[in-house]
């Protein structure tokens, strides 16, 4: 059955100012997307040995033990503690998106893939957000260490080149991508009203001045 729009925009507008727990469309959409790509990798790699990733850089993201989570409840577990905003899932995507290009032997995986999302959504939050929680609190949402978390960003920043930035343009193309992979798996629509970076930030400076405003004037 298809969400009507208003849905959406209830989602991603309301989110943040309620005490539910509804989960923003834009987590299963993220979590069909990674599952479809660890499905795909592991079928290159059971086909293909030469495959497998040979980058020692990349293997910091590697577990000993994989998480007994699937990757859609990991990212709820994601959002329940952080309620991190619709906005910073498409950030991160288009860090896992430019890590896989910049690294084409990586390969997600269930031994890898929870690390992953973990620090992307840690570096997202910190790059669109304005108020973040410390590593510290991340590391025990992801089920890590406060050691691990802060290896894995500090790995992971400079595995990037520091290049962090989305400007709105990228930011739409990915909105839109997410759109029809959706449209193509389930008849859903994800709307461009999911706002970018910049836009975020500036609405939630406006509404604080606005807040300080209103109490001097009381």
């Amino acid at each position: 059955m298809a969400i009507s729009p208003r849905k959406l925009r209830n989602d991603v507008y309301s989110y943040s100012y309620q005490q539910d727990s509804n989960i923003p469309l834009v987590i299963s959409v993220l979590a069909s997307l990674i599952e479809r790509s660890m499905a795909r990798n592991e079928r290159i790699t059971r086909n293909c040995t030469w495959a497998l990733s040979k980058c020692a850089k990349t293997r910091v993201f590697d577990c000993r033990e994989m998480p007994d989570m699937t990757v859609q409840a990991y990212l709820e577990r994601i959002f329940r503690y952080t309620r991190a905003g619709p906005s910073v899932y498409v950030v991160a995507y288009v860090y896992i998106d430019r890590f896989c290009k910049n690294y084409p032997q990586f390969l997600i995986s269930a031994r890898n893939v929870h690390r992953l999302l973990i620090t992307t959504i840690m570096v997202a939050s910190k790059y669109v957000e304005d108020r973040n929680y410390r590593n510290a609190y991340f590391a025990r949402v992801g089920g890590l260490t406060t050691k691990e978390m802060n290896d894995l960003e500090f790995e992971f920043i400079f595995l990037m080149g520091f290049k962090f930035h989305v400007n709105v343009s990228v930011f739409e193309s990915y909105c839109c991508h997410l759109e029809r992979e959706v449209s193509i798996g389930g008849g859903y629509q994800i709307e461009k009203t999911l706002r970018c970076a910049e836009d975020i930030k500036s609405r939630e400076r406006q509404k604080r001045y606005n807040n300080q405003n209103a109490r001097v004037a009381l």
